[in-house]
Formats: C-alpha cells, structure tokens, sequence
C-alpha cells in the first residue's frame, strides 16, 4: 500500500501545480529551456515575487530544481521525463 499513498501523492503535487495557470506556463517555458527567475518573469509578464512565489511551490512539488550559475539560481524541470509528458498533454 506504501506505493499507492505515494502515487497518490505524487499525483496531488503535480494537479497542485498545474492548478494555477502561471505554474504551467512556467513549466512550458521550462520545457524549451532552463530559466531564470527574473527571464522567466519579464517573458511571461509577471511581477518577480509572484515568478519566485510560482517557482517555490513548483520546486516543492519536485517538478523543478534549482542549479547554482555563479550568483544566479536557475531554474530547470527535475526530470527530462516531465517534459516529454507535457509534450504530450
């Protein structure tokens, strides 16, 4: 049963993310490309603190990782494989 409560759970973080219709337009962006957070928020036409509010929440639902780039952070999909899915929604 320890596998179903995880699908399970695995499920409910990924509907929370695409519940909001800026979390999915970020990871669509995401899709073509890692990005930055401030890229991200001038290209998809919001302000910085919703762009790192968004980015929290999808990090905490383990759809993107962060990666060190100097003194930047960006942002990218946790697994190659969730790009192929959105590939096919």
């Amino acid at each position: 049963m320890l596998t179903v409560a995880s699908d399970v759970e695995v499920l409910a973080r990924f509907g929370r993310a695409l519940a909001d219709p800026i979390r999915c337009r970020i990871l669509l962006a995401l899709r073509r490309a890692p990005g930055y957070p401030a890229d991200l928020a001038e290209a998809l036409e919001v302000s910085r603190t919703r762009m790192s509010n968004h980015l929290a929440c999808l990090r905490d639902c383990g759809l993107v990782v962060t990666v060190p780039d100097g003194r930047r952070t960006r942002y990218e999909l946790a697994d190659a494989r969730l790009g192929h899915a959105l590939d096919h929604l």
